[in-house]
């Protein structure tokens, strides 16, 4: 348990609510083409910066707690560093020091993984995002486990790869997979055979998330455990076929089955073992419950439900503790906002529409389901569009608006966040035109938000988790210039950027009591101290700083 908040004697609380806006995807772009939130017409944020105290933050690499600073930030740690007001070890830096230091190896659920097969001659599987994107998973952890599955005796390996082309190149895949199938080829002998034996891509098969489209998640477990599905003898093959005949970038690639003249070479069998070795949660934990939820799994019908034992690469959900088995700890991140909050007896609103709810909840409140108070938090899910996002650039701009408009003119909550999900779901597809579509009715919204927080007498923070929409354009790493496809168009860009992302304080009823001039060089982490300086309480000692300069 947490103490209450010391108010801060220096600081005259406003009128309103502060209202925290998670712009997510939005950066400052290092190069014009193709910075798509440079490109859009925004009135609203332009006369904001131009008007208001701003700096920018850092939400990529060391300061949101990946390994370095060549790692681009994501929205999963981006709202744990936003929540919790500090920098915890993630994901990747966690799992490689297991992988490096050998414990993974030695820890009891790999071992009995591993012993599960080599005792029966049964199969190793792993499921899981084929690149380096380091965002949901890494190449060199699935290499790392297949070598030391080998030298434990495991005599056979399946890898179920899905395409990724969203936190890597959009058409990138052969630059992974063909690397990967040879590397199998070579470590298979007499007594060890390892084969990639299904596949497709992340937003058609496998790793949807927050319940948005069970029907993605149903096609991962036909393909994936069951076999059933179009056929090919490599996954080489399949990824040159599919995309000539679909015209399609990665993520969008439709599930494949690889089969040689026995028919399929990975189907899951009972008495497998099975490794999801994605470490992010999000787009784990519904392939998670597929495999460990008992009759009770109503989501889409199995038809076969293999017993096997299965792990995760990580724990998806430290509240819920999904999956039953994984191969290494997540950070344990305490003390939130969220609950300091709930601790000095502050209302609280939370809004996203389903894409992004999970991270102003779940993710925000240090991967913990749940409310920390049933009384004083209340969380609103609007629902997403299920098709592709480029087709509806605006998303649920519009209806969160709403919602929050109602909810300022109430004034029964002290703090209120929300996430607009435009500038990394429609980032993601690639699609210029869309992104900067997708900016611009983002900006109408906060611009209807502004007017509202301005009459109820509150403050508007806005800024984001990481950077995408600014970057959407494949640049030269040495030149700058834009790489340029075979068609005579740039090349696009679908991950996140390495940029630095807002921080802008609209406050109409400045009181004089901090310096306009906002810190630099800080991480989004400072965000938690920041909302808590605003709302009139003193951080904790062990919060980042905020950037308000105090008078």
């Amino acid at each position: 348990m947490v103490k209450p908040l010391n108010k801060l004697n220096s600081f005259q609380k406003r009128r309103g609510p502060v209202v925290l806006c998670i712009m997510d995807g939005v950066g400052y772009g290092k190069y014009e083409e193709g910075d798509a939130f440079k490109g859009a017409i925004t009135n609203t944020l332009d006369e904001l910066a131009d008007s208001c105290p701003v700096t920018k933050m850092q939400a990529h690499g060391l300061a949101v707690g990946l390994p370095s600073d060549d790692d681009m930030g994501n929205s999963e740690v981006g709202h744990n560093a936003m929540g919790c007001g500090r920098v915890f070890s993630q994901g990747a830096k966690l799992v490689g020091h297991s992988i490096n230091s050998g414990d993974m190896f030695i820890a009891e659920v790999w071992t009995k993984l591993i012993n599960n097969v080599r005792d029966s001659d049964k199969t190793l599987h792993f499921i899981g995002l084929l690149s380096d994107g380091n965002v949901h998973s890494h190449i060199d952890h699935l290499k790392a486990m297949v070598v030391k599955a080998k030298e434990a005796g495991v005599k056979t390996v399946r890898v179920h790869a899905l395409l990724d082309g969203r936190d890597v190149g959009e058409t990138s895949a052969l630059d992974y997979f063909d690397p990967t199938e040879a590397f199998l080829a070579e470590l298979s002998d007499d007594s060890f055979d390892a084969r990639i034996a299904s596949g497709g891509g992340r937003m058609q098969i496998t790793m949807d998330r927050y319940q948005a489209n069970w029907s993605m998640v149903e096609k991962g477990w036909m393909t994936h455990v069951l076999g059933e599905g179009e056929i090919f003898s490599s996954a080489h093959e399949a990824i040159v076929s599919l995309r000539e005949r679909d015209n399609a970038i990665d993520q969008d690639l439709p599930p494949f089955v690889v089969a040689d003249e026995n028919g399929p070479v990975g189907v899951v069998e009972d008495g497998d073992s099975v490794i999801l070795f994605n470490f992010r949660g999000d787009r784990a934990l519904e392939i998670t419950a597929a495999f460990e939820e008992g009759d009770d799994f109503d989501k889409f019908d199995r038809v076969r439900v293999p017993s096997v034992e299965y792990a995760g690469m990580m724990e998806y959900d430290g509240d819920l503790h999904v999956p039953k088995q994984y191969l290494v700890t997540p950070p344990t991140i305490d003390k939130t906002m969220a609950e300091y909050l709930c601790a000095t007896g502050v209302k609280q609103f939370s809004i996203s529409e389903t894409q992004k709810f999970g991270h102003i909840t779940y993710f925000f409140n240090g991967n913990k389901s749940g409310k920390f108070s049933e009384d004083l938090e209340t969380y609103v899910e609007i629902p997403s569009d299920v098709v592709p996002f480029e087709q509806r650039p605006a998303m649920k701009c519009a209806e969160i608006t709403d919602k929050l408009i109602e909810v300022i003119e109430g004034g029964e909550y002290e703090f209120i966040k929300l996430n607009y999900p435009n500038g990394d779901m429609v980032g993601h597809t690639g699609n210029y035109q869309a992104v900067v579509c997708s900016m611009e009715a983002m900006d109408l919204s906060i611009g209807r938000l502004k007017t509202a927080v301005e009459k109820a007498g509150g403050v508007l923070l806005l800024t984001a988790d990481h950077g995408n929409a600014d970057d959407m354009y494949e640049h030269k790493k040495k030149t700058g210039e834009v790489s340029i496809k075979e068609n005579g168009k740039p090349k696009a860009k679908t991950s996140h950027s390495l940029n630095p992302v807002p921080c802008i304080i609209y406050d109409p009823e400045f009181k004089d009591d901090y310096s306009t001039n906002l810190k630099e060089g800080l991480g989004i982490s400072s965000i938690a101290a920041t909302c808590m300086n605003l709302m009139g309480y003193e951080a904790p000692s062990d919060y980042d700083e905020s950037v308000l300069e105090l008078k």
